[in-house]
C-alpha cells in the first residue's frame, strides 16, 4: 500500500457533495479541515476535479480543507449552456458562487489548465476571496500561446478529436499526449476518463458548441485580465512540465513575468499533468506555498 493510500480512508463516492448556488448546482469532493484549498480541474473531456487531483487530496487534505470541483459542463455539475459567455469567466464565477454557499470567506486556489485560468480570471474578478494561486500547466491563453507554428499544440488537437469522437482509442491518445511517461497510461485511467464523458454527452455536445473557453473567443478579455494581473498582489505559483505538448511551458513564463508576487518552477520530464506524474513535489510545492509565513511586498513577497 502506497502513503496515499494509507492516509486516505477516503472514495470518490464518501466525498461527493453538491450545492446549489445561485446560478449553477454544483458537484464536488470535499475532505479535511483548516485553510481551504479548491481544486479546479482542466478542459479535457471526463474530467473531474476528482479525476484530475485525487491522488494529492489525501497529503493535502491532512492539513486543509480540500474542495475538488466539477466546473458547469463537466462532471456531475449543472450544464453550460453556451450563451456567448467566456467559461473562463463563467468558471471563475462558479467557484465565488461556491464558496459563497459554503461559507467560505477566502481560499487557496489550485487549477490545472483551464482550471489554472479561472484561477487567474478569479484573481482579477475576486482579488479578496483569494490568498494564494496556484497554477499547472497553464496561464494567459492569448496569441501564440496555445499555438505552435502548425497551428493548435498537438494536445489541443487531441482533446478536439476526442470530443468529437469520443472512442477508447482517442481516450487513450488524450491519456498518452498528457503525460511524459507512459507507465501513466493504464486501462484503468483511460476507461475512467471515458466513461466520466459518456455519462453526459451533454458536456461534450455544449464543449464543442462554444470552444474551450466558450463563444467569447479564446482570447476575449485578455487585454483587460493583463492590466489586472499586472497590479495583482496575489501570491501565485506557476508550475509546468518542460515537456507539456498541450501548452508550452512559456506560457508560464510569460504570465509569471506579468504578476508582480509570482514565481514559476519548470518541472523536468513532465507532461501536463504536474499533480499525476510528480505527485510528491506537486504537493510539497503546494503545501510549502500555501503554508509558508508571506513576506512584506517591499520585501518581494512569495516571489522575493
Amino acid at each position: 500500500m502506497s502513503v496515499v493510500e494509507a492516509l486516505a480512508p477516503f472514495t470518490e463516492e464518501s466525498t461527493s457533495r453538491f450545492v446549489q448556488t445561485k446560478r449553477w448546482k454544483l458537484h464536488y469532493n470535499e475532505v479535511g479541515k483548516g485553510h481551504p484549498i479548491i481544486l479546479l480541474h482542466g478542459t479535457g473531456p471526463g474530467a473531474t476535479g476528482w479525476s484530475n487531483f485525487h491522488q494529492n487530496m489525501a497529503v493535502l487534505s491532512a492539513s486543509h480543507r480540500v474542495i475538488a470541483l466539477d466546473s458547469p459542463g463537466w462532471g456531475g455539475s449543472e450544464l453550460f449552456e453556451c450563451s456567448g459567455e467566456p467559461r473562463n469567466a463563467a468558471n471563475a464565477e462558479a467557484v465565488k458562487l461556491l464558496m459563497d454557499e459554503l461559507g467560505i470567506e477566502k481560499a487557496a486556489l489550485v487549477g490545472n489548465s483551464m482550471g489554472g485560468a479561472a484561477t487567474l480570471e478569479f484573481m482579477a474578478r475576486y482579488p479578496d476571496r483569494i490568498s494564494h494561486a496556484i497554477t499547472m500547466g497553464s496561464g494567459l491563453f492569448g496569441v501564440p500561446n496555445m499555438f505552435t507554428p502548425g497551428g493548435p499544440s498537438q494536445g489541443i488537437r487531441v482533446i478536439f478529436e476526442t470530443y468529437m469522437n469520443p472512442t477508447p482509442e482517442n481516450f487513450r491518445r488524450l491519456v498518452e499526449i498528457m503525460v511524459y511517461d507512459a507507465s501513466y497510461v493504464t486501462d484503468e485511467l483511460t476507461q475512467q476518463r471515458s466513461a466520466g464523458a459518456l455519462a453526459q454527452r451533454e458536456h461534450l455536445t455544449n464543449w464543442l458548441k462554444g470552444g474551450p473557453l466558450g463563444k467569447g473567443g479564446p482570447f476575449a478579455g485578455v487585454e483587460e485580465l493583463m492590466g489586472k494581473l499586472a497590479i495583482s498582489q496575489v501570491p501565485t505559483l506557476m508550475i509546468h512540465g518542460r515537456d507539456d505538448k498541450t501548452v508550452p511551458m512559456e506560457v508560464t513564463l510569460k504570465t509569471a513575468s506579468l504578476i508582480p508576487n509570482s514565481r514559476a518552477v519548470i518541472l523536468n520530464r513532465c507532461g501536463h499533468w504536474a499533480q499525476v506524474e510528480h505527485a510528491d513535489e506537486f504537493n510539497g510545492l503546494v503545501l510549502g506555498f500555501v503554508d509558508r509565513k508571506p513576506a512584506s511586498p517591499s520585501k518581494g513577497g512569495f516571489g522575493g
